[in-house]
């Protein structure tokens, strides 16, 4: 019978891998969040805070995707010992990613638009206000801190804790945001509940939509 031999010094386990990907999830969405708290602030040519997504907590789903789709692309074709391919793939699939969303949004909602860089500032290389070079050269500069600093730390961070302390670290902060998500998604407009955005206007900050 095959002994199952430990695993290598630098091989994560599985609840680790978890936990890390968890952990990605939460921060990307709050990085985003901030990105564009700081750019809107400039943007509008105001020097006015403006809420961004569509969370009561500062957490934008659509940088957690992208951040997951990065690790993943890294994994797969084994791109981490090439930062310069690591940021052009991201490029590339971010950018994917963003056009597809605004422009899936934009038809299936009648012409919503959750963003529209036809009305930004360093809206160079713009297609359709879906996406725009800028952006999508952020997102890659982004996706280097992602590989090459948070990653590591998160991975650090699940070597050194115990099993059980990681696991309900990663579990409770991912839990949280994604209870946030779903009341806003979902059970603010099946039951009638305020959203984000709702609180956020009568609480007196202005809302970006």
């Amino acid at each position: 019978m095959k002994k199952v031999g430990k695993p290598k010094e630098n091989e994560l386990l599985p609840y680790q891998q978890v936990g890390i990907i968890l952990l990605t999830w939460v921060f990307a969405g709050f990085f985003g969040w901030i990105y564009e708290f700081i750019f809107y602030y400039f943007d509008g040519g105001t020097g006015e805070f403006y809420m961004q997504g569509g969370n009561l907590l500062p957490w934008i789903n659509i940088y957690a995707v992208g951040a997951i789709l990065i690790m993943v692309l890294v994994q797969l074709l084994k791109l981490k010992k090439y930062p310069w391919l690591v940021f052009l793939v991201s490029v590339v699939a971010t950018g994917l990613l963003e056009f597809v969303s605004g422009w899936l949004v934009y038809v299936i909602g009648n012409g919503t638009r959750y963003w529209d860089y036809n009305t930004e500032i360093l809206n160079f290389g713009n297609i359709g206000g879906f996406v725009c070079l800028r952006s999508v050269l952020i997102f890659g500069v982004s996706a280097l801190m992602l590989v090459y600093l948070v990653a590591p730390f998160f991975v650090k961070l699940a070597k050194k804790m115990s099993k059980h302390a990681f696991l309900i670290l990663a579990i409770s902060i991912f839990s949280i945001v994604m209870v946030d998500e779903i009341y806003n998604l979902l059970a603010s407009k099946f039951f009638g509940w305020p959203d984000a955005m709702e609180f956020y206007k009568s609480a007196g900050w202005k809302y970006l939509t």
